[in-house]
């Protein structure tokens, strides 16, 4: 749904190159992404943009949602799944690891507390580890990767593998997700970054993962122009922009 990233924003009034295009795809939220498989709808973080990414998608269904890790720009926005609380009668599934969990507790404290105030998110939690698990019945695969010094799950489903927040990915991590045909992978900037892959570190991940297609996301304005950035780029590798569909045969 998004490819933007809170690094690296932009002051009101920035006259960068990025801030002013006029191409759509240069207009970056924050990252997540919706998956559609088997008639579920999932989707993967709920950043501050969620409510307005879901309402641009059209997206009226939603079964499960998966959390990378922690911060604000992936799980700010979790008290907008109350339309789909209301609309489907049912708490809403949350996957992340533990700490995850307890961070959320914090952070969204009236949702979890033994006075329930009406109308507030209905959720249920559960706790996945680094082994695989099921949502809806969809093998999901976490992959734990670095950001900087932060455990974060990537994700494997099928054939399709999203990696956001990942400034290194050990080797046996890196063994999860090779033969995947499509790759999403952050590449926030050209410059070298302490917490995300720059742009030739995730090539160079690209290189060694060696899937059909690749995908850049979490991306700063610093990377550059979406068109400019793209015309370098490698035959099967994209940046991604926000509302783009991948279809998976």
């Amino acid at each position: 749904m998004g490819t933007g990233t809170s690094q690296g924003v932009p002051v009101i009034g920035c006259d960068c190159e990025v801030c002013s295009s006029l191409d759509f795809r240069d207009k970056r939220l924050r990252s997540s992404v919706h998956l559609q498989i088997d008639g579920k709808s999932l989707v993967i973080d709920t950043g501050p943009d969620f409510r307005q990414q879901m309402l641009r998608e059209g997206i009226k269904q939603l079964d499960a949602v998966i959390y990378t890790h922690e911060h604000k720009d992936h799980t700010a926005g979790l008290d907008d799944i109350r339309p789909f609380n209301f609309s489907q009668n049912s708490d809403m599934p949350i996957y992340a690891q533990a700490a995850v969990l307890n961070q959320i507790r914090t952070e969204f404290s009236y949702i979890f507390s033994d006075r329930r105030y009406p109308g507030i998110p209905m959720v249920e939690t559960r706790v996945i580890e680094n082994r695989p698990f099921e949502v809806e019945g969809i093998p999901i695969h976490p992959i734990r990767v670095m950001h900087h010094k932060l455990p974060v799950f990537g994700y494997r489903i099928n054939d399709f593998t999203y990696i956001t927040d990942a400034n290194h990915i050990p080797s046996e991590e890196l063994q999860k997700i090779i033969g995947t045909r499509v790759l999403v992978i952050n590449a926030l900037q050209h410059t070298p970054h302490i917490s995300h892959f720059n742009l030739q570190q995730a090539l160079e991940m690209v290189r060694v993962i060696q899937p059909e297609r690749t995908y850049l996301t979490h991306i700063s304005h610093k990377l550059g122009l979406h068109r400019d950035v793209e015309a370098d780029l490698p035959d099967n590798v994209f940046v991604g922009y926000d509302g783009l569909k991948i279809t998976m045969e």
